[in-house]
């Protein structure tokens, strides 16, 4: 199973020693079984937990050097996704996972206690109430996979950036139509798109497509609004 790992994210040219594929084994065991007790993912299948959740996670590199000490925040990170593949296979990288139920964060401190990850730390959050704390515009870079529209998750995600740091959302598939509608809003929030990545991931018909935002200017004081605002009246 962790020759597995290996070679599939090898596919990456993202080259695993054999302590960090042992760390996504232990990830992979512990997810499933806490899946048991509450929900973290409808993924439990090992080769498919590889494939959409290590490997997608991961296929940042597409987009964006990830050998860095740089500062990160996961917005809605869930089980982990990215933040923690993100952490195993980059351990330069300095990384906050935020999540709004207590249940997942606690799971996310056993699994970095398990796997002995430093520097990384699991916050109980909302992402309005993150954005609007003293970590506003601190972190070189932010990700989420949420399935928020672009308008949305930029309003969420770009308060929390530092001018000159990036944004970058892992989106399903084709997003030239959504960037076209939104890419107004992202220069609201003081994002600019510098480059956006379309790719299947290795060995599937999977698409993805990841967009580089590039902080700025500061977010206007008035973003994020409050809860269920950007949704339900999102910035066009």
């Amino acid at each position: 199973m962790k020759e597995y790992i290996k070679d599939s994210i090898k596919k990456l040219h993202i080259n695993l020693s054999d302590a960090q594929a042992e760390a996504f084994l232990k990830y992979y065991n512990m997810l499933i079984s806490e899946n048991e007790k509450i929900n973290l993912t409808a993924i439990t299948d090992f080769k498919e937990v590889v494939l959409k959740h290590f490997v997608d996670s991961l296929s940042i590199v597409y987009i964006y050097d990830m050998n860095t000490e740089a500062s990160l925040a996961d917005v809605g990170t869930g089980a982990g996704f990215p933040g923690i593949p993100l952490k195993i296979a980059f351990p330069r990288l300095k990384i906050t996972l935020i999540d709004s139920l207590d249940k997942r964060v606690n799971f996310l401190n056993r699994v970095i206690d398990a796997l002995g990850l430093k520097d990384i730390r699991a916050v109980h959050a909302r992402a309005e109430e993150f954005g609007n704390s003293k970590y506003r515009e601190t972190f070189d870079l932010c990700v989420t996979r949420a399935v928020s529209n672009l308008s949305v998750i930029s309003e969420y995600c770009l308060p929390l950036v530092k001018n000159g740091g990036y944004f970058i959302p892992y989106k399903a598939s084709n997003v030239e139509e959504e960037i076209f509608k939104y890419e107004m809003a992202v220069e609201e929030f003081g994002g600019a798109i510098d480059d956006v990545a379309m790719f299947e991931l290795p060995d599937s018909e999977i698409m993805r497509s990841l967009i580089l935002i590039y902080k700025n200017t500061s977010t206007p004081k008035k973003y994020p609004r409050r809860n269920g605002i950007p949704s339900k009246k999102p910035i066009m």
